[in-house]
C-alpha cells in the first residue's frame, strides 16, 4: 500500500492532488482542519476549508484570506483525489479530512472530541484504509469528566467566590474553549447569575460564534469601566497571557482556574499556579481515540501532535501498522496556549 501522504518540511503532502493538509508555511494549496494557529497558518495562496469555519478562519488569517469554503460531506476532486471534510468537533467549523485515491480511503482527524458541543458541528465516525490521528492526551490517565459537571463545578466556584467579594477569573482558550464554556454555563442555567466579562480576545471570537447563531449568555467586553463594577461578582474569561500582567489589577480580589485537560494533572496546576483547575478539553481522551481507531476500521494508523510512540506502541502491539508523523508542535498544548488573534 502506498503512501497517499507524505511528511515535508513543510507538513503533510499529498502528491496526487497537489496539496499539503495544515502546512506550517504558505504553500499553492493548504487544506485546513480548523482555525488554531498550530494548523492554520497565513500566506498561502488557495486554502480549503469547511463552510462552518469561515468566520474564525478570516479571524486567524484575513478577511482578505484565499478561502474556498467546503460543507460537510459533499466531495470535490483535487487532482486525482477526491476530498471531502467531516466534522471532527473540536471547535466551531473543525474538520476531518477524507481522501479517496484509486479505491484507497485516508483519513486526517486533525484535533477532534468525542464529546458533544453545542458550539459547532459534533464528531463523526469515519471509515477508512488508513487513518492519521492526533495523540494530545494520548495516555491512559487522561479520561474526561462529564463536562456538564466541569460546568456545575465552575458555577459552583464562581458563586463561592461572589459571596466571599472576589472575582472569578477562568483561564482559558480564547477561539473554542472560551466559547464552549460559555455556552455550558448557559446551558445549566448559570449563565444570568453575574456579568460575564471577556478579554479583548475571547470578546473578538465570541461575537463571531454569535453572530452565526450559537446561543451564548449574554457578555461584556472587560473595558476598565465594566471591570470595576463586576468587581467581586463577575466572571471573567481570558488567555492566559493575561495571567500576571497589570491588566488583572482592574479586578481587585480575584480568585484564578484554568480549563484545560492537563488540569488532570496535579503538577500542572501547580506549575500554572492557579487556585483551581477544571479538566475540559476540546481533544479526544484515551478510551476515545482507541474508540476512533476501531470505528475507522483503518489496518494502518498514523500518530502525530503528542503522545505519539505510547500510542504507536500500543496499537502495534494490538497488531495494527502504526507508525509515527513528526510535527512541529509538541503535545498541541491549544488548550492552555497563549491566543492573540
Amino acid at each position: 500500500m502506498s503512501d497517499l501522504l507524505i511528511p515535508t518540511d513543510s507538513g503533510l503532502w499529498c502528491a496526487a492532488g497537489g496539496f499539503h493538509i495544515d502546512p506550517w508555511r504558505p504553500v499553492d494549496r493548504a487544506v485546513v482542519t480548523h482555525a488554531h494557529s498550530d494548523h492554520a497558518r497565513p500566506g498561502s495562496r488557495a486554502v480549503l476549508c469547511s463552510a462552518e469555519s469561515e468566520g474564525v478562519m478570516r479571524v486567524r488569517l484575513g478577511d482578505d484570506a484565499p478561502l474556498q469554503l467546503l460543507p460537510f460531506g459533499r466531495s470535490i476532486r483535487i487532482g486525482d483525489v477526491n476530498v471531502s471534510l467531516q466534522p471532527a468537533g473540536h471547535i466551531r467549523g473543525s474538520a476531518q479530512v477524507r481522501l479517496e485515491h484509486r479505491g484507497e480511503v485516508w483519513v486526517v482527524t486533525g484535533d477532534y472530541k468525542h464529546q458533544p458541543d453545542p458550539t459547532g458541528s459534533d464528531y463523526v465516525p469515519v471509515a477508512c484504509h488508513v487513518l492519521v490521528t492526533e495523540s494530545t492526551f494520548g495516555l491512559p490517565i487522561y479520561r474526561w469528566p462529564d463536562p456538564d459537571s466541569v460546568f456545575r463545578d465552575i458555577a459552583v466556584w464562581w458563586a463561592d467566590n461572589r459571596a466571599a467579594g472576589r472575582t472569578s477569573v477562568l483561564f482559558s482558550y480564547a477561539l473554542g474553549k472560551a466559547q464552549r464554556l460559555l455556552a455550558g454555563l448557559e446551558a445549566i442555567g448559570a449563565g444570568g447569575e453575574g456579568p460575564i466579562l471577556l478579554h479583548g480576545a475571547v470578546d473578538r471570537l465570541t461575537e463571531v460564534y454569535r453572530g452565526e447563531g450559537v446561543s451564548l449568555p449574554p457578555t461584556r467586553y472587560a473595558d476598565v469601566e465594566a471591570s470595576k463594577a463586576g468587581r467581586g461578582s463577575a466572571l471573567v474569561i481570558a488567555p492566559p497571557s493575561a495571567g500576571g500582567s497589570t491588566w488583572m489589577r482592574r479586578f481587585g480580589a480575584v480568585s484564578t482556574a484554568f480549563a484545560s485537560g492537563w488540569m488532570l494533572v496535579r503538577g500542572t496546576r501547580r506549575r500554572r499556579a492557579a487556585d483551581r483547575g477544571f479538566v475540559l478539553s476540546d481533544h479526544v481522551d484515551w478510551p476515545s481515540l482507541l474508540a476512533t481507531v476501531r470505528q475507522s476500521g483503518a489496518e494502518r494508523v498514523g500518530v502525530t501532535h503528542g503522545f505519539t510512540r505510547p500510542v504507536v506502541r500500543y496499537l502495534r502491539e494490538r497488531g495494527l501498522d502504526a507508525w509515527e508523523i513528526p510535527t512541529r508542535f509538541s503535545d498541541g498544548d491549544d488548550d492552555v496556549a497563549e491566543e492573540a488573534p
